[in-house]
């Protein structure tokens, strides 16, 4: 019998930790700097949303470019660059004494952000083993949705009895330390830079043969937008829940690695397409309840779903845009599937604040339902026929 590869080694591991630490470090500060920008310098709403909104433009600018160059020269040092510019652009946010100057900061913040996650991301699918690559990306998403899910919580509590706004920035800076620290002692297989002689072309910057699933993972993005940004004004005004942010997003987390967990032997097993369409229709179900019953019950019975349903859809679609690629455009396929999911939530935000205010609430969240709605019927009629037509592994 042949003997299993091992999945958790060394440098996977390490991999993990430097995904860990880079979402743990960003969404430590991240919940609370409408409240730094408004008590430090007396910014008004809409003040904070034109500094904070210039981060995503740039993560979305950046992102793109990020997986050409991951795919193009050495892929460690490529990392460790991203991850050194995002190490010192959190050193920025300690002097950034103005709002001026801060909203530089956190604009520039946007480009190594967005670069160091496709080039980390792009570097597991490395140092995995090839029989155990299909599992390993699906394990992968874990670390970040740890990160993301303790540390608000954590930022939250100690601002709450320290306020302190400095501390967290240094908290925030350290452990973006120790995921350059990790990343700097990642052993990278080596691989030879064959010099691709091919014209620039949009195919260097966007897998086009994946285009059926970033246009599907655009709506599902555009749904979480809407959701995430106006959850707890939502909460608050319809249905009294004033404090329950939090408990909603660790709930959704709670569901994300239950499911990431749960779906490995079918990962494993190659079912990428049935994986998708278990998860795109539990969301489906979750974002329906959410509006449909609203009561604290459906509010975060909502959670719960919406993460299960995720975490299927993200591994399968992930391995999917993957086996699309050919092994050199590795990091264009992941630039190109966090890009997508980029750009729906960005619209999500945009245009759920615009039916908000013309239609109200209700008409902003059955908008994601429909959008869901549309997502499956794409996925099961367009999608999966695709992919199962063009995937290369």
């Amino acid at each position: 019998m042949e003997k299993k590869e091992k999945l958790w080694n060394r440098n996977y591991t390490k991999v993990m930790a430097v995904n860990f630490c880079l979402f743990f470090a960003f969404y430590l500060i991240t919940p609370l700097l409408p409240l730094y920008l408004s008590e430090t310098f007396h910014s008004t709403k809409d003040t904070i949303g034109f500094v904070l909104s210039g981060y995503i433009l740039l993560a979305l600018a950046a992102r793109p470019f990020s997986g050409y160059i991951a795919d193009t020269f050495n892929r460690k040092k490529v990392l460790v660059i991203c991850i050194l510019a995002n190490f010192l652009m959190f050193g920025s946010y300690l002097v950034a004494s103005s709002l001026l100057l801060f909203a530089i900061v956190r604009t520039l913040h946007g480009a190594p952000f967005g670069a160091a996650t496709v080039a980390n991301s792009t570097m597991a699918i490395d140092v995995l083993p090839s029989s155990r690559r299909t599992e390993g990306i699906g394990l992968y998403g874990l670390s970040n949705n740890l990160g993301s899910a303790f540390a608000p919580t954590i930022g939250i509590l100690i601002y709450k009895y320290t306020n302190n706004f400095q501390l967290l920035f240094w908290l925030a800076f350290i452990v973006a330390g120790l995921a350059l620290w990790a990343a700097g002692s990642i052993e990278a297989p080596k691989k030879e830079i064959i010099p691709d002689k091919r014209k620039l072309s949009l195919d260097r910057f966007f897998l086009l043969k994946g285009w059926a699933i970033a246009t599907n993972l655009m709506m599902f993005g555009y749904c979480y937008g809407v959701l995430s940004s106006y959850l707890a004004i939502y909460g608050k005004e319809m249905l009294g829940i004033t404090s329950g942010t939090g408990t909603y997003f660790m709930l959704l987390a709670i569901g994300l690695m239950f499911s990431r967990i749960q779906c490995t032997k079918a990962l494993r097993s190659g079912k990428l397409v049935s994986i998708s369409v278990r998860g795109i229709l539990i969301s489906t179900i979750g974002y329906a309840i959410f509006i449909a019953w609203p009561s604290a019950i459906g509010y975060y019975g909502s959670a719960i779903l919406i993460g299960l349903g995720n975490g299927h859809l993200w591994p399968a679609f992930q391995n999917m845009i993957i086996n699309l690629a050919e092994n050199n455009q590795r990091a264009t396929a992941n630039s190109t599937l966090l890009t997508s999911w980029d750009l729906g939530m960005g619209i999500g935000i945009l245009l759920g604040g615009v039916l908000a205010e013309s239609f109200g609430y209700g008409i902003a969240f059955w908008s994601s339902v429909i959008f869901h709605v549309f997502g499956v019927a794409m996925f099961i009629l367009i999608t999966g026929k695709h992919y199962t037509k063009n995937a290369l592994r």
